[in-house]
């Protein structure tokens, strides 16, 4: 009585890139991951480039690195590529104190999360055909 395996139908023309253990919270990455979603790939590592936030740097990475599985071993057109899916989870979350007044601790919480980004080929490019 194992669990039944998921089986992924769109599974052939997607790749995928993960980054764990990234130093953050997953409130702060979720608002960021939303905004990339449904983008061609250059424009969301170009959006990711002008954030001010700090953590868009990893996630930059982490694009990157997926296009990269795209074009080395899928063969894929980066033109072509658009971000899927992009989300995070919670990892460990390390706990420190701060020695406060009267013998008192507070505590020190320091979240690391998980980035996943999923890429997908899109089938049909724009024609620009010239209208005479």
């Amino acid at each position: 009585m194992g669990k039944k395996k998921k089986i992924n139908k769109l599974r052939e023309n997607t790749v995928r890139s993960v980054n764990n253990n990234i130093r953050s919270s997953v409130r702060k990455l979720n608002p960021i991951l939303k905004g990339i979603v449904g983008k061609k790939v250059d424009e969301a590592i170009r959006d990711l480039l002008f954030s001010e936030k700090r953590i868009t740097k990893e996630i930059r990475k982490t694009v990157s690195s997926a296009v990269a599985n795209a074009e080395n071993n899928n063969q894929y057109d980066i033109d072509k590529l658009v971000i899927k899916e992009a989300y995070c989870g919670k990892k460990i979350i390390m706990k420190r104190f701060r020695a406060r007044a009267k013998g008192r601790a507070a505590p020190i919480l320091k979240p690391y999360s998980s980035i996943t980004i999923i890429l997908a080929e899109t089938k049909k490019m724009e024609s620009h055909g010239s209208k005479s």
